[in-house]
């Protein structure tokens, strides 16, 4: 049997429309099977430029669409999000921040699930804080860890305290892995990554509005971090694992380090490098939708 998304949510079956407000589609308003029904890949990032030149990039990787072709927004009614597709990859941005990543994964999980989608594989490609690594490294993450290193998303539902899971698929993982290896531009490692609730103190920066903590402190947090499994920090993957693994959805996050933290909290690096840092989780999943689609 094909895998079809899972919903855990029976509330979802007595309703005649669902409104998906942040992505300005609905039921009532959208076809949902004609627009997404044949979507196999999504890939999500922070901000709509990227996820814009990312659809751009795997259209181009995939032989699909004329060089300069402009690809419109499908959620072009909101300012809250972007979305773009191309053949059976659908590219959208998910802002910075659990809260923000996770509003929209509610409303791209149901999306797909109304458009009746199956074996549907999630990436999250993005930037993060290395800790002992080179910059421009890119981590494909093993799990997701909280501020304690712990494998876990701590949320609050009706009051009480919830804890879900942040493993990710480990097959997945490595065939990403593996075709980071056939590309052989740049480093890759699978480890461990942390995703915290703020970018200066929840990730032990010195270079905040507030900072109560010294650098020595800062120092050995991130050691630890380090010997715990950490190679990266970023502020979205536990949610992302978490609601993929409640929804049965193969997932992924491959991030790209811009700075080793173990050296510095400001990223000095310059624009064009950053640039074509950025570039490297877009070129590694692109070659592994690629791959998969059996076009390498």
């Amino acid at each position: 049997r094909e895998n079809f998304i899972h919903l855990c949510n029976p509330h979802l079956e007595k309703m005649k429309e669902d409104i998906l407000y942040h992505f300005a589609l609905g039921t009532g308003t959208h076809d949902f099977p004609t627009l997404f029904g044949d979507v196999k890949f999504v890939c999500v990032g922070g901000s709509p430029s990227r996820m814009k030149a990312f659809i751009t990039y795997i259209a181009e990787e995939l032989g699909l669409g004329s060089p300069g072709c402009d690809y419109p927004n499908i959620c072009a009614g909101t300012d809250r999000y972007a979305m773009y597709k191309v053949g059976p990859v659908l590219s959208v941005s998910h802002g910075m921040g659990i809260p923000s990543i996770s509003i929209m994964l509610h409303e791209l999980i149901k999306l797909l699930y109304h458009a009746k989608c199956s074996d549907i594989t999630i990436i999250r490609i993005g930037t993060s804080g290395g800790i002992g690594l080179e910059p421009g490294s890119v981590v494909i993450t093993r799990q997701s860890v909280d501020a304690t290193f712990k494998p876990q998303l701590e949320q609050v539902v009706l009051g009480k305290t919830v804890i879900r899971s942040t493993n990710l698929d480990e097959q997945l993982a490595k065939e990403l892995m593996q075709c980071s290896k056939e590309i052989g531009q740049f480093n890759t490692v699978i480890g461990n990554t942390m995703c915290t609730l703020d970018f200066y103190e929840g990730q032990g920066r010195l270079d905040g509005a507030i900072c109560l903590y010294d650098e020595e402190e800062k120092l050995q947090y991130l050691k630890n971090a380090y010997e715990s499994g950490v190679r990266n920090i970023e502020m979205e993957s536990s949610v992302f694992a978490a609601m993929c693994n409640l929804s049965g959805v193969k997932a992924a996050v491959v991030c790209v380090t811009l700075l080793n933290r173990l050296e510095g909290d400001q990223i000095s690096s310059p624009h064009d490098v950053l640039v074509e840092y950025q570039q490297r989780p877009q070129k590694l999943v692109g070659y592994f939708i690629k791959k998969s689609l059996g076009k390498v």
